[in-house]
């Protein structure tokens, strides 16, 4: 069955953002010029997948606006004879299906992801975190929606990381890797380095088969009352198959305040109008400040 639906997990409080986020959503920080989850949106669209659902809660309204019509804006920018803005506004309602569901409370990634059951139904599916941006010249997704085509089993994306940070991830196990692709055998949510399996992080894209809601409802909540979607990986991968897919390109997890600037600094000097110009400050501010 082709992969055709997408979940985008949008309900997270982003408190690591604070204070920007108190009245903005996470996933609407800009790159440059365009929100987060814009990038998300059309990395989707890249691949195929024409169903998009975004599981939001009640402080995220403002994503649902930026992808509607903007009646007054165009209008206003078609008045002032703006037309290369105004088609870039407009190519943004253009986007396919773009449905929204409430997750009610905040009771985890995993419970996020039972929140889109009843749209997905039992058809294979992809979930895509805001928080993780690969290279937009990647095709990272589009390599593990080929391996789920191929295999027919749920791909789970890793990347190798410092051992001293995969405190802040999932971290798998698994058997000896056949070029990008290696079976699952356990995963563990952000262990310490000393206790880790390995340096392979899951990063957020994940191609699905619909059991992942069958691991999803024997997942019990943890400590804190979340379900952890990587327990329900590990209660998956005791039943069936499951793959992760290395990837060792360029990535951004703009959760991190670091990362975020650089994905803006890599995003802009790679675009063509304003590329040139902050390329040249940057430079000189390098040159200035004695960076080499």
């Amino acid at each position: 069955m082709r992969v055709r639906k997408v979940v985008i997990p949008a309900a997270g409080l982003g408190t690591r953002f604070l204070p920007a986020t108190k009245s903005q959503p996470k996933e609407m920080l800009p790159l440059v010029d365009k929100p987060a989850i814009q990038y998300v949106v059309e990395e989707a669209i890249r691949c195929g997948l024409d169903d998009i659902l975004m599981v939001t809660s009640h402080s995220k309204r403002s994503i649902e606006d930026h992808f509607d019509r903007s009646g007054e804006l165009e209008d206003s920018l078609e008045r002032a004879g703006k037309y290369d803005v105004l088609e870039e506004i407009r190519e943004i309602s253009r986007l396919p299906d773009i449905h929204y569901v409430r997750q009610r409370e905040p009771k985890g990634l995993g419970h996020a992801v039972m929140v889109a059951e009843k749209h997905i139904g039992r058809e294979p599916f992809v979930v895509m975190l805001g928080d993780d941006l690969p290279d937009p010249e990647s095709n990272l997704l589009a390599e593990m929606i080929n391996e789920f085509e191929k295999y027919g089993r749920s791909v789970i994306a890793v990347t190798e990381v410092e051992k001293d940070q995969i405190s802040n991830y999932g971290c798998i196990e698994s058997e000896a890797r056949r070029d990008c692709l290696a079976r699952i055998l356990n995963i563990v949510e952000k262990p310490d380095p000393e206790d880790a399996p390995s340096n392979l992080a899951v990063i957020g894209r994940y191609v699905f088969t619909p059991e992942i809601f069958d691991a999803l409802e024997d997942t019990p909540p943890d400590e804190h009352g979340e379900i952890q979607l990587t327990d329900a990986i590990r209660n998956l991968a005791g039943f069936q198959t499951t793959y992760a897919y290395v990837y060792d390109g360029v990535r951004y997890d703009i959760s991190d305040k670091i990362d975020y600037m650089k994905a803006i600094v890599n995003l802009a000097v790679a675009r063509a109008d304003v590329g040139p110009q902050f390329r040249e400050f940057l430079g000189a501010f390098c040159k200035q400040h004695g960076i080499t």
